[in-house]
């Protein structure tokens, strides 16, 4: 066995041991779950889920979630192809797992994506439909980099203002979205949810380096399970309150979980991560509950007051 698949491996193993509510017997026994893993890229796309990364081995995300589903019998279905998307093809699936950027209904939105055939309009609803009747879904990182509201879906000048109304609607079913990020730095999560599946792997100094997404459109009814402690952190986007880093909360009767963790390599070969990544994941497949009690207002009350940030004028949108 090469040694970074073992590395990952025992590192999947490590993860299983940080849920006490998800036992990973349990898990290995229960029914299985299929989640359709999503991961086209319209923007930037991420070494972690590209199809060749280095050595010709394909992203490090990958490997970890192989290890995952067979940790905890869930089949991974990996797709690009937004093509694919209608009621009935969605329809296989118990979940979905999206690390994804742009606009996904956009062949390109980004030169640096990966080019591949977008989501048609029918094909969204028909995602939102199957999250909203009951299905599960899961973002990491860039998922949040997905769409954007009032047509941010390109290389425009960020805007630090919410939406409100106008937000996406997959961004309000993801229940927030990227601004964008800084310099890579260390960082400390707070936890506010040590309850939750996974979270209890969350060591109280947890302060990893990491790409850190800027966040905002927060939807009210966000139980946050890790806050952004922006004290100390370096960038104009992170002079602001601390703000929700990793959160779930319902979508009709879906369960949806995101993270803003899940740039590096050693992001995704960390127990840490793996145990909340796990705890989402089988908690949106419906296999444990846990307390949704909207919390935002507790853990990030000025989550919504947002950084000021001047477009260089290079960016600056030109006047008609």
């Amino acid at each position: 066995m090469k040694p970074l698949l073992r590395l990952l491996i025992l590192a999947g193993g490590l993860a299983a041991a940080f849920l006490p509510a998800l036992r990973a017997a349990d898990m290995a026994a229960a029914p299985k779950k299929k989640v359709l893993l999503f991961t086209k890229s319209s923007g930037f796309q991420h070494e972690a889920v590209k199809l060749v990364w280095k050595d010709g081995k394909p992203g490090y995300a990958f490997p970890v979630l192989e290890q995952i589903g067979k940790e905890n019998n869930i089949e991974f279905v990996h797709s690009k192809d937004g093509s694919l998307f209608s009621k009935e093809y969605l329809a296989q699936f118990d979940g979905f797992l999206f690390y994804t950027s742009g606009g996904l209904d956009q062949l390109k939105s980004d030169p640096r994506g990966d080019g591949l055939p977008p989501i048609s309009a029918e094909g969204k609803a028909a995602l939102l439909a199957a999250i909203k009747g009951g299905k599960g879904f899961v973002g990491v990182h860039s998922a949040s980099d997905t769409y954007h509201s009032l047509g941010r879906n390109g290389p425009v000048p960020e805007r630090f203002d919410n939406d409100g109304d106008q937000t996406d609607d997959y961004l309000k079913m993801l229940g927030g979205e990227f601004i964008r990020h800084g310099a890579q730095q260390n960082s400390h999560l707070i936890v506010a949810d040590a309850k939750f599946p996974g979270v209890s792997a969350v060591p109280a100094d947890y302060a990893p380096m990491e790409e850190w997404y800027s966040l905002k459109n927060f939807t009210p009814d966000l139980h946050v399970l890790l806050v952004q402690d922006t004290k100390g952190m370096k960038g104009a986007e992170y002079q602001r309150a601390p703000y929700p880093s990793t959160w779930v909360h319902p979508y009709g009767k879906g369960r949806v979980f995101y993270s803003n963790l899940g740039h590096r390599d050693d992001i995704w070969s960390s127990p840490v991560f793996q145990a909340v990544l796990v705890g989402g994941l089988n908690w949106s497949l419906g296999r444990v509950d846990a307390d949704l009690t909207p919390n935002l207002k507790q853990v990030a009350p000025e989550a919504n007051v947002l950084p000021k940030y001047e477009v260089p004028p290079a960016a600056a949108p030109k006047k008609k």
